[in-house]
Order: C-alpha cells, then structure tokens, then sequence
C-alpha cells in the first residue's frame, strides 16, 4: 500500500493540512481551501479557526476545523429566575440567594 502524501500551508492565516490518500488524488487548490474557510466562518460565526484538517480520498473529503473554545456565561435558576449574575438583584433577592442550601455532588 502506497504512504499517504501530505501538504501542509497557511492560508489567510490558518494553519491547513491536506492529506491524501492516494498519490493519485486531484490535488486541492488554495481557492477550495479558501472556500472551506469562508464555510467554517459561515457555520461557526463568530469562532475563531484554528485550523482546517481536510482528508481527500478519490472525490471525498474529510473536513476538520479546530476552533478557539467559545466563552460562555454561567445561567443558573435562583429564586425562580433564570439569572447569570447577581448584580441585577437588589439587597432581599441577594440574600435569598446567600442563605439557600446549597447541595454538591
């Protein structure tokens, strides 16, 4: 069975990395690795790409994005309200929230 070849590049500033899985697989061109990155910024807006991981074998390819986590805020359900922060609540409300039991796993 022949190696796998494998090109590796940088395009507008993401790290992409073809490999193919016959010597004679049609080689992708940086205008289609730029079409996959235009999809990775259209399906995951607002993430930050890494890098692009594409598998070609005859007319398929495998696509892989690595993307930056995605920060998120806290949402918990105190004193009946669906809350991330406690700086909206005034001083009863706080200390509802301070005096609950608390339970841990």
């Amino acid at each position: 069975m022949a190696e796998a070849v494998m090109d590796k590049m940088v395009v507008n500033g993401v790290e992409v990395t073809v490999s193919y899985a016959n010597e004679s697989d049609a080689r992708v061109s940086e205008k289609e690795v730029q079409a996959y990155i235009a999809r990775a910024h259209e399906k995951y807006h607002g993430a930050r790409l890494n890098s692009l991981k594409l598998d070609v074998d005859g007319e398929e390819v495998g696509v892989s994005y690595d993307l930056d986590p995605v920060p998120f805020d806290r949402i918990r359900r105190i004193t009946g309200y669906l809350v991330g922060t406690l700086d909206r609540f005034n001083d009863a409300k706080r200390a509802e929230e301070r005096d609950r039991v608390k339970h841990s796993l």
